[in-house]
Order: structure tokens, then sequence, then C-alpha cells
């Protein structure tokens, strides 16, 4: 829970055990941690130079915490400040790259990386530089990444990126094709199947795109396309198979394909209560539901209807017979 302000399992585990007891000697801390005593006080000299903990000046051998509230403020706001200016440098080096970049050449509109190590360096940058949305065509035969197993896809789910992924059947039957799918739609991920795809693809935020090439080359190897004209075809090209695609979700039985214009029975319990005069917040409490999952399936069930207000989705809804009085 500490490393974000530099402190490892050791010496956080050695501060939590000094706060407890309040002061003790490196013998008695040592067998807290069930740690050698050379390695406890390596520790604790760890934590005196963080300003957590002192020796004790009345009774020389102890040590004491530093308290919690002082000591860890101030190093958050030191990290804090780190951070911002770290932002700044970020900011600033955007807006020199937009500054001398201008116009860009048609060759600095496609790049091309080789070697699988490469690649899927450049896949983990672009999920963790995904702000609203990934769009991805997984096949099943994959070779660098597999689009849909990487701590980045959790790290950028969790905050808050919309994933919309498409595989193709054969997926479904690699070894871990069906527990890879099962934990992407357990973090409320839209997956879709159809029989093939037309090639492996990963869009993030509409602005870049990642296409391998063809598996014939010697080594592996992709092309990062950035905003232009080819972007906007494969962002074509990906709506046109997500909209042919079947809805995949957890059924009581497992994976299961529903059809693509009717809502499911999650999608009519947030409508129900919403049509009941419930806010967002209301009905992802009522249900335990995150409120970007509530919001989500509000935009899914308005894409369904085409519509783009909540009025027209319920009367719309009434109409399509997803509700009664």
């Amino acid at each position: 829970m500490l490393a974000a302000i530099g402190l490892d399992e050791t010496h956080e585990a050695a501060y939590r055990a000094l706060v407890s007891v309040g002061a003790t000697e490196v013998a008695e801390l040592a067998r807290r941690l069930s740690l050698a005593e050379p390695d406890t006080e390596r520790a604790l000299r760890r934590l005196e130079r963080h300003g957590l903990a002192a020796q004790s000046p009345a009774r020389p051998g102890r040590w004491v915490a530093a308290p919690p509230g002082v000591a860890l403020g101030a190093l958050l706001t030191q990290r804090r400040h780190e951070l911002e200016q770290a932002e700044l440098a970020a900011a600033l080096l955007a807006e020199e790259y937009r500054a001398t970049a201008g116009e860009p050449e048609v060759h600095d509109l496609v790049e091309v990386v080789t070697g699988a190590a490469a690649v899927a360096q450049r896949f983990l940058q672009l999920q963790l530089g995904a702000t609203e949305e990934v769009c991805a065509l997984v096949t099943g035969n994959p070779v660098v990444v597999t689009g849909m197993e990487n701590d980045a896809e959790e790290q950028a789910a969790a905050r808050g990126v919309r994933y919309r992924v498409v595989v193709e059947r054969a997926v479904l039957d690699l070894p871990h094709g069906l527990t890879e799918l099962t934990t992407a739609l357990g973090r409320d991920e839209e997956v879709r199947v159809v029989d093939r795809v037309p090639t492996k693809l990963v869009i993030v935020d509409r602005t870049l795109a990642l296409v391998p090439l063809t598996p014939r080359m010697v080594e592996p190897a992709a092309l990062v396309v950035h905003a232009s004209g080819l972007l906007e075809l494969l962002t074509a090209l990906f709506e046109s198979v997500w909209h042919q695609a079947l809805p995949l979700r957890l059924g009581a039985t497992g994976l299961e394909e529903e059809e693509p214009d009717r809502p499911d029975a999650m999608d009519l319990e947030v409508l129900s209560l919403l049509l009941a005069g419930l806010t967002d917040a209301s009905v992802a409490k009522q249900l335990d539901l995150g409120l970007r999952t509530v919001q989500r399936r509000v935009k899914r069930l308005m894409e369904l209807t085409g519509v783009s207000t909540r009025l027209q989705l319920g009367w719309h809804a009434y109409e399509r017979g997803w509700v009664s009085r």
C-alpha cells in the first residue's frame, strides 16, 4: 500500500509493527517480523531516512514510530509535487511535439515496428495511454499478443476505459480462450464473436491503430497508424465487423451468444429502475454495480435503439416491449 511513496513490503511491515507497539527494540521487532536482526536494523535505518522512525532519546536502543499523519503526509506531499512536475514536463513535451510536428509528412503517419518484443511493448504502451476506448479484432492464431490477456488491459478497464472486442469463433477453442473471455466479460468489457475476422487490429481512442503484418515474415512486425484517412478506414472496418458480430455474455452454463438487437436481463433491470425515477448512482447501488457500468449499459441501450436522449430511450423501450406499465 505504501509502495507509492517508496517503501517495499518489508519496510511497510516494519513501520506498521512499530506503529502498533509504539516503541520497541531491534530484537523484539525482528521477532515480530520474522526477520534477522541485521535486516530489521537496516529496515529501521531506511525508515529513519524517510522520517518515519527515530531512536528514542530517553531510552537508547529503542525505536519509536513517527506520527503517520505527519510523516506520511510529508511524503505524500513530496510525491504529489514530483507527479505535478512530471505532468508539467509531459505537457511541455507534448506542446513542443505538436509545434514541431505541424503538418506531418506522409511517411510519419505510419510506423513500422519490427520484432516480437517491440510489437508487444507497443501494444502495451497503446493500452496504458488509452483514455476512452480500445477496440480490437482478435484472430484465433495469436503470435505476439492475444488481444485479451495482459495487465495493461486490466489497468485500463479499471480506469474506466471502454473495451469493445470482436473475436473469431476459433478463439473459443484455444486452451485459455474461454478463461480469458470470461475474465474480460467480468471486467464489463463488451465482447462479440464472428466466424472470422479479416485481420488482427487494435484501435485506441480513434487516434492510433496497431495492425500486425503478414505472419509469413521472418519475424513479427506491425504497423502503427496515426490519425489519417487510413485510420478512418480501419475504424470503419472495425465498426462493420462489430455490427455483424453476436454479443457474448456470461450465462448460468458459461459463455453464451445473444441476439445483438435485444438487451440482456441486467440491461432490463437497469432500464426499469431508471424509468422508476432512480438516478444512475441509485441504480448502481441498488444492483450492486459500478456507476460506470450502469452508464455503459445505458449507452449500449441507446445505441441499440438508435436514440440520442434518455427520454427517447424510454419511449422506444416501451414500444419494443422491453418494459411494461
